[in-house]
């Protein structure tokens, strides 16, 4: 559960950039995801080679399916191919408020996930967009399990228990893939 902790959280990756004049494009971890549109300085976290740097973003457009973001004082092509591959955190504190039963990626990491028929089926670990829904990566005694992001499976979440109640149609779940919890 990350409902708390560190203020910056990962909000995407730098997978390329577009034009000349220095726009990156960032997968963002969520569908529709305009956040980097709120935020007031950008943390780029190359990996372990370089070192993270911020930068004040000089403006942040939906393109597609991902976000084009254009750093002040980076406005350059060549100013900016070295940040391809980074990880792109901002501040949670420039989130715009979300409707009470809307979450963000951060706060539903780490959730254990319970099934209302199968019990516990693991942690939620990754999540990941596709044009039709936000799909959730959920690992544990059945190994790897996909479920789409779609209110008929989500029953509840419930923070102050780091759970995810689900209710997931039969089949969903390879029932052959279960393993010891050893």
């Amino acid at each position: 559960m990350n409902r708390s902790g560190s203020s910056l959280f990962k909000v995407g990756v730098v997978t390329g950039t577009h034009g000349l004049r220095g726009d990156l494009k960032v997968r963002t971890l969520t569908s529709g995801s305009d956040s980097l549109c709120h935020a007031r300085f950008v943390e780029l976290r190359p990996g372990e080679e370089g070192s993270a740097q911020r930068f004040t973003p000089a403006r942040a457009t939906p393109h597609k399916n991902v976000m084009l973001l254009r750093l002040q004082g980076r406005e350059d092509i060549n100013a900016v191919q070295e940040w391809i591959g980074a990880e792109v955190w901002m501040d949670r504190a420039d989130l715009p408020e979300l409707d009470e039963d809307e979450s963000y990626w951060f706060e539903l990491e780490g959730l254990r996930v319970i099934d209302a028929t199968l019990g516990e089926i693991g942690v939620l670990e990754e999540m990941f967009s596709t044009p039709a829904h936000d799909i959730y990566v959920v690992r544990g005694p059945f190994g790897e399990v996909l479920i789409p992001a779609v209110e008929e499976f989500i029953i509840a979440v419930d923070f102050d228990q780091a759970l995810l109640q689900v209710d997931l149609p039969q089949g969903l779940v390879n029932l052959d893939e279960q393993r010891d919890p050893a």
